[in-house]
């Protein structure tokens, strides 16, 4: 029964998201979270570990909840949910390309869903910093982690230099500097 409710969970996350991985994170959120599979801290790890490890996003986070609820099969039940709706999409667009694309309604859809991604994204991203670095799950509470501000802080900091200097800052140099900083902070402090 697991397996299934994994499987029809991350259908559901594949069918109603948008945006790829980033887009997919907030409803992946909801959803894990109300299931009671993972802590908000616990969902913030996977989603660090899934953004450092090759593959997509949405692809690594159903393998990696699917795998903590239901072992091997639970990964293979939730990545292969995950998987579905957008394979059946592209299969489907793949066979109408030619005539599809050339309706102003679909070119009016796919122009109206855009801002709504940017908005999930900002929308989850805000949340997952207010939670994590400043301790705030209710209005009225106040605990920030200091250390993960310090860490933000310096990565911020880095990236204006950066660009200051006219170089466009490297996401795998940024991900590494972060982890490095994590590690000497949180190892010293």
């Amino acid at each position: 029964m697991k397996l299934l409710v994994l499987f029809l969970t991350f259908v559901k996350i594949g069918g109603f998201s948008f945006g790829g991985g980033y887009g997919m994170i907030s409803l992946m959120r909801e959803e894990v979270l109300s299931h009671g599979w993972l802590t908000e801290e616990e969902f913030l790890s996977f989603v660090a570990v899934s953004e450092s490890t090759p593959g997509p996003l949405a692809i690594n986070m159903a393998t990696f909840v699917g795998s903590h609820e239901g072992g091997f099969a639970g990964a293979l039940f939730a990545t292969i949910g995950v998987i579905v709706p957008s394979f059946t999409v592209i299969l489907a667009i793949a066979a109408l390309l030619r005539n599809f694309l050339k309706y102003s309604a679909v070119q009016g859809i796919l122009l109206g869903v855009r801002p709504c991604v940017v908005g999930l994204i900002a929308a989850t991203g805000l949340s997952m910093a207010l939670s994590q670095l400043f301790g705030i799950e209710k209005i009225g509470e106040f605990s920030p982690d200091w250390r993960g501000v310090a860490i933000f802080l310096v990565l911020v900091l880095t990236h204006l230099i950066l660009v200051k200097l006219k170089k466009k800052p490297p996401p795998v140099g940024m991900i590494l500097f972060s982890a490095a900083l994590g590690i000497i902070i949180y190892g010293l402090f």
